[in-house]
């Protein structure tokens, strides 16, 4: 396989993996959001809130941006999009603008439930 066939194998593997991690994310924040709704708030909402947590945290210590995008672009990667998840294009660009409010609605969500968990005389 030549040089070339090579990078592009490596980056075909880095925006597989990068569209894995993309979905097992949102697959953990669309999860909060109903759980939340459902008044769930339990282990497996607290499993899918480390995931999410720890995804936007590598993503704001990164000065806002995936450190797979780097990765990417130093594979050949079309650099100033994001172009190493298998997305629409306008949905990936867009995706911190999607994701913020759903992270918000989920995190008013649980407290609610928890908060009212805790108040006396509500059922736990």
């Amino acid at each position: 396989m030549s040089t070339e066939g090579t990078h592009r194998a490596a980056l075909t593997a880095v925006r597989s993996a990068h569209t894995l991690i993309w979905f097992l994310v949102e697959a953990a924040m669309v999860y909060l959001v109903i759980a939340g709704i459902r008044k769930q708030s339990d282990r497996k909402a607290g499993v899918a809130a480390v995931i999410v947590a720890a995804e936007t945290l590598v993503f704001l210590g990164n000065g806002a941006r995936c450190p797979l995008t780097g990765l990417a672009e130093s594979m050949g990667a079309d650099s100033g999009s994001v172009t190493d998840i298998f997305l629409p294009r306008w949905f990936a660009h867009n995706l911190p603008v999607i994701h913020v409010p759903l992270i918000g609605a989920a995190v008013w969500l649980h407290w609610r439930n928890l908060t009212r968990r805790a108040e006396p005389g509500e059922p736990g």
